[in-house]
């Protein structure tokens, strides 16, 4: 690989390229003059002389073997400028006090200590960073004996303790990054690189700078790291390195802090992408150097480590960035993961292990033992792994992980017993390795403790919920009230006023009857005048009794009597009870019988195909049910002339070998729900009277405790009428279920003169028996509760057979998709099936049976949809229009009427027992008469608007199904609509299955186009450099050639290529080894 030139801010000679080509290396001297223009100040020594000054200074630059004969071959000329222009450089007394590394070592020292006096500010650490960054120069630019000075001076200690000791701001400052670029120059060469590598903590503190914010910072030591896993001896420094992070860093697990960064967003994209990339490179290099070469074990054993901590779904993400660099890195982070998993699968003759899979491992590992000698130590392990300790809440999780690790060290180990990964069981000693692994129970104590104390937070919690639901079910109630008596007040001031209308026009016909009756002899008796008030002083359950007398029979027969007057409108509306729609007593609406003269319909004239076709299993409406229906408004005939028939018959043609679609129902297994055991001891005294069964005491002392409430309590929340929420409707029902029957209260009244000893149980039924009609007051009471909560369940789905009745009768693209699939199956179906005029909506569920002849993965369905995109991309929006059909498929219109009808019972119930209440003389503190009466007026008007709702749903409903040419009573709206909502459903899938299959082949296409473009690229760059391509080795240059080959993903060329080529041979064999659902390719 050709680096190019590296611009330098110091006056000094340029030697820090790579010399890998062919092309001599660019020389740039002092003030960038050309060498042409430099006057010989000395005259050229004898060529003998000359290249031994000259090999002395070559000697100093370190160069590489290739390298050093690129600079021996340049011209005397040349070789004696250089020269001269070096010891020029050397002699100058302005650069004589930083031509020595003591100097920046005790600058840098002096940093490292004032840091902990005193915060650098703006000026100050702009200084600081400048030394830093004539250090990285010097050791870039200068002669080997400055790099070879500043080792033994130890130069490496002072910049590593400089890291160790860094406070926030200067780990944040750009002082960072540049001490980082001073380590990375000084590994640039070969002697400082071998100190690097030699030092024994010096990758572990490298390492601890990721702690930082900078993302410079971040990506420098990133570029170290992944560089040093490619030297040899490397790679195992680097894992121990990010162990020793972990700890640092107090990670969960290892590589945590840097899958966090993949996945976390900075909202700068070029910074971001700069870091992602520097990651997967270094995961790259971490998982597929050193010992990950040539090891598929410890590929495999590695990459899962990063695979459980989420990985791929990053991977997924990363790819919405679209970066060339980065999608390199990823690509062949996921190529060599595939070849890994195929290799691993090719062992047990597979082509895919699912690893996730805890039951297919263990088959897999069964089947290869079966019939072996191991097979009973397969059988042992697992009877050992049956007793070792397992608590599910957790605990002793230890040995588990203490068997997994020894696992990893059998799989890991090599023959002279190293791990290539850094061993996490220094031996075997179990007791010594539980003694360690069980600190971890401290963090588990503490863990407890925090949980105990969010329950604690929970239970309070739900205490100020219930409050607030007091709260809320009190507001709600009010604001339904007044919303109730604004519409009555509405309502009366209608009727009222029809009402004066009425009277104003009875008091004429009065006028007229008296004018006719010549002499006064006849009179009437003016109207009684309004009640006083006003109508909104009418109540609406009295309202009928207020109502104007009708005028008494004239005394005579000479005169006709006046006409009865209309029932004001003020009255009362007809009763609730009304019989439904379907059980009116009207006779049936007639059916008109079309003769065949009048209203015959036109023979079709439908093109034939040229050979036999798939049938389509459709119904089909015979002609005298198409009058009056959608279908009288379609003709199919428009659609033939849009549609490409050809194209039709060979993807529906009939020569081709049928498969039926088998579909297994699965089948589910119901837990019988046990008895419940006794919960309540019997605990009473010796001297307690107890006169009720046993069974019922104890259930009834049960729902007690869960009140909390005294029996008083009880008593006086049932004659108020729960006004204060005492009681919960789930206890309100429990407590209907321990009414008093008449059995008790006799025997409960032969003991009443023992009240004092009566159990907790018979006490509370005695004083429950002393109110009044207590059943129905609970009865009532728990109507009332449940009463807004059942008309909110019911009104919505009134509303959905109402709205979707609707839909279905004005949707367009409904009608307008009808059409084209009425002209398909009229295409394809030929005699009794043929030639039809519309067909059964049931039909449209087995459009998606129809497969194609070509590919069976496409239904006549599918190409409907793509007819739809090409000639009536209308239609495919037709959800929009159908928005209420999937309520309205849920609804069971016999249960919705049953339960309006239970509604209307307990509003009867309710009336007569407040009627009943009224008449009697109430006691104090009772509150039924109030409440209820404000309740039976709101809920009666709630429920005459559901009723009303749900007639004109029937209505709609009746009109939809004649409207498809469907009989009447004989379909539910559940299965009605549910037809509909099943198409849509599948219309949805085809559709999102067209799309897959788009994004499939544009992907294929993409990937295809990018490794062209790769290929070409690579093939350009051998012939420019005309030398065998191949990754970058320790022998090819320095160590920042190695970096830039590492974050380019060139480093990975030849592993790439490699895998490409087996690819493609084991893509040639049938082998698929992606992961991703298989998605048929469609050529549109």
């Amino acid at each position: 690989m050709i680096m190019a030139p590296r611009k330098r801010n110091r006056h000094a000679l340029g030697f820090l390229c790579c010399f890998g080509g062919s092309d001599l290396p660019e020389i740039n001297l002092k003030d960038n003059n050309p060498l042409q223009f430099l006057e010989f100040s000395v005259p050229i020594p004898p060529a003998e002389e000359l290249n031994a000054r000259f090999s002395e200074l070559v000697d100093e630059l370190d160069l590489t073997d290739k390298n050093r004969e690129a600079m021996f071959a340049l011209p005397p000329e040349k070789k004696w400028q250089i020269y001269c222009s070096k010891k020029k450089e050397q002699e100058d007394p302005n650069k004589l006090a930083t031509s020595w590394p003591d100097y920046y070592i005790d600058r840098i020292n002096s940093m490292a200590a004032m840091q902990t006096l005193y915060a650098f500010d703006e000026e100050e650490t702009e200084m600081k960073n400048k030394i830093v960054e004539d250090l990285k120069t010097a050791l870039r630019t200068q002669p080997m004996r400055f790099v070879t000075r500043f080792i033994e001076l130890d130069g490496l200690s002072c910049l590593l303790n400089f890291l160790k000791s860094m406070d926030y701001e200067t780990s944040e400052s750009r002082i960072h990054t540049s001490v980082i670029g001073c380590i990375k120059a000084l590994m640039n060469n070969s002697q400082g690189r071998a100190h690097v590598l030699a030092h024994p903590e010096s990758i572990n503190i490298i390492s601890q700078s990721l702690r930082t914010e900078n993302i410079k910072t971040k990506i420098a030591v990133l570029e170290i790291l992944g560089a040093v896993c490619l030297v040899p001896d490397g790679h195992k420094k680097v894992l121990q390195a990010m162990l020793h992070y972990q700890v640092y860093a107090a990670e969960r697990t290892r590589f945590q802090t840097l899958l966090n960064e993949l996945d976390r967003s900075m909202g700068r994209y070029r910074d971001e992408v700069n870091l992602k990339t520097a990651i997967m490179s270094f995961i790259n290099a971490v998982l597929n150097a050193g010992a990950g070469e040539d090891n598929l074990e410890f590929r495999l054993h590695l990459r899962y480590e990063f695979l459980m901590l989420g990985i791929q779904p990053v991977i997924d993400k990363l790819r919405g960035h679209e970066n060339a660099t980065l999608d390199r890195h990823l690509d062949f982070f996921e190529m060599v993961r595939n070849e890994d998993d195929l290799e691993l699968a090719k062992r047990f003759d597979l082509i895919h292990i699912d690893t996730k899979s805890a039951s297919q491992m263990f088959e897999l590992i069964k089947k290869r033992l079966k019939h072996t000698d191991a097979y009973p130590y397969l059988l042992s392990i697992l009877q050992h792994c049956l007793q070792m300790p397992y608590k599910r809440n957790g605990g002793n999780f230890q040995q588990w992980q203490l068997l997994d690790r020894i696992l990893q060290q059998i799989v890991l180990q090599d023959e002279r017993g190293d791990d290539p990964d850094i061993a996490p069981l220094e031996n075997f000693n179990v007791k010594n390795i539980i003694k360690m692994l069980v600190n971890e129970n401290e963090v588990k104590q503490w863990r407890d403790q925090a949980e105990k104390f969010r329950k604690d937070h929970a239970e309070l919690m739900s205490r100020l919920e219930k409050k607030e639901r007091e709260c809320e079910t009190k507001t709600q109630e009010k604001d339904e009230m007044m919303k109730t008596l604004n519409k009555m007040k509405d309502k009366l001031q209608k009727e009222s006023l029809e009402l004066r209308q009425t009277r104003d026009q009875m008091n004429d016909l009065v006028a007229q009857l008296n004018e006719f009756s010549q002499g006064g002899s006849i009179s009437f008796p003016p109207p009684p005048p309004p009640p006083p008030g006003g109508p909104l002083a009418l109540s609406s359950s009295h309202m009928s009794e207020n109502l104007p007398p009708l005028p008494p029979p004239l005394p005579f027969s000479s005169c006709p009597p006046p006409p009865a007057p209309p029932p004001p409108p003020g009255g009362p509306p007809p009763p609730p009870g009304a019989p439904p729609f379907f059980s009116m007593g009207m006779p049936p609406p007639s059916t008109t019988t079309f003769s065949s003269s009048s209203t015959s319909l036109k023979k079709k004239s439908i093109p034939q195909p040229s050979h036999p076709l798939k049938s389509f299993n459709w119904a089909k409406l015979s002609e005298e049910r198409i009058h009056g229906t959608i279908w009288n408004e379609i003709d199919d005939l428009k659609a033939f002339k849009v549609l490409d028939l050809e194209d039709f018959e060979k993807m529906f043609s009939a020569y081709q070998r049928h498969q039926d679609l088998l579909t297994n129902p699965s089948s589910c297994k119901q837990k019988e729900m046990g008895s419940t055991e006794d919960l309540y001891l019997s605990t009473r005294k010796v001297k307690e009277l107890s006169v009720i069964d046993g069974r019922r005491a104890q259930n009834c002392v049960i729902l007690l405790s869960k009140l909390k409430l005294s029996n008083e309590e009880i008593r006086q929340a049932i004659l108020k009428m729960d006004e204060q929420e005492d009681l919960a409707k789930d206890m309100l029902e429990q407590l209907l279920k321990f009414v008093p029957e008449k059995s008790d209260t006799d025997l409960l009244e032969e003991h009443k003169h023992e009240i004092e000893r009566m159990a907790r149980a018979d006490r509370f039924l005695f004083e429950m028996s002393r109110i009044d009609h207590y059943q129905q007051r609970l009865q009532a009471l728990f109507f009332k509760k449940k009463f807004p909560e059942r008309l909110a369940e019911a009104k919505p789905k009134v509303e959905a057979i109402l709205l979707a009745s609707k839909e279905l009768i004005r949707s367009k693209r409904l009608r307008q998709l009808l059409e084209v699939v009425l002209a398909f199956g009229n295409y394809m179906n030929k005699g009794q099936r043929g030639s039809a005029y519309g067909f059964k909506v049931s039909s449209l569920n087995k459009i998606a049976d129809t497969k194609s002849s070509i590919d069976r993965n496409i239904t006549l369905l599918h190409y409907l949809i793509m007819i739809f995109e090409k000639n009536y991309p209308d239609i495919l929006d037709i959800q929009s229009e159908l928005q209420h059909l999937p309520e309205a498929a849920k609804v069971n219109l016999v249960e919705l009427e049953k339960e309006v009808n239970n509604i209307k019972t307990g509003l009867k119930a309710v009336e007569a027992e407040l009627d009943y209440q009224k008449r009697r003389i109430r006691e104090s503190g009772d509150r039924f008469v109030p409440v209820m009466s404000d309740f039976i007026t709101v809920a009666s008007f709630s429920f005459s608007e559901l009723e009303d709702l749900l007639n004109e749903a029937r209505d709609k409903y009746a009109k939809a199904l004649k409207h498809f040419g469907e009989s009447e009573g004989k379909m539910q709206p559940d299965e009605f609509f549910g037809i509909f909502d099943t198409f849509l459903q599948s219309f949805a899938e085809a559709k999102q299955d067209l799309e897959n299959m788009r994004k499939k082949k544009e992907e294929e296409e993409r990937r295809a186009r990018m490794e062209a473009m790769l290929k070409e690229q690579r093939e350009k760059e051998r012939r420019q450099k005309k030398a065998k391509a191949g990754s970058i080795s320790e022998e090819s240059g320095e160590f920042d050639d190695l970096v830039s080959a590492l974050r380019s993903g060139e480093v990975f060329d030849k592993d790439l290529s490699k895998l490409k080529r087996n690819r493609k041979r084991s893509g040639n064999q049938g082998l698929e080894t992606s992961r991703e659902r298989v998605v048929t390719k469609l050529n549109y």
